[in-house]
């Protein structure tokens, strides 16, 4: 599985230059395997990306802006997106893939036990104080 980046090469927006260095460096900095595709020096990437991102998460005028992030085929999202999982520790899971052994994200029933767990004390404190 490959990540796939779509990117504009020769942007004149420097937030969209900003955007694209962030997402880019932080799958370096994760060791994730990616493959920058550039939307503006070929247009089979462009229409590609077009395409495929979902109507639902493209703008207003229908053109989505770069970066747009893909695991292979599957859309996985936009800046917004991926800047909301790498906030909430899930980049991984954002991008399809398998967190690596010792990360410190949790599968979600180890999450949602401990929420049990918590639930009951607070409970069994609350009768206590009754």
């Amino acid at each position: 599985m490959v990540i796939k980046v779509f990117l504009a090469s020769s942007s004149g927006s420097t937030a969209i230059k900003k955007k694209q260095q962030d997402v880019v460096g932080f799958l370096e900095a994760l060791k994730i395997d990616y493959a920058q595709l550039d939307i503006a020096s070929n247009e089979d990437n462009r229409m590609w990306m077009r395409e495929n991102v979902p109507g639902e998460k493209k703008p207003t005028n229908g053109i989505p802006l770069p970066p747009q992030i893909f695991n292979e085929e599957m859309y996985c999202g936009d800046y917004e997106t991926f800047f909301e999982a790498k906030e909430d520790n899930t980049v991984f899971e954002f991008l399809g893939l398998t967190p690596p052994p010792g990360s410190k994200r949790k599968p979600a029933e180890e999450e949602e036990q401990e929420e049990g767990e918590e639930d009951r004390e607070e409970e069994e404190q609350a009768s206590e104080e009754d």
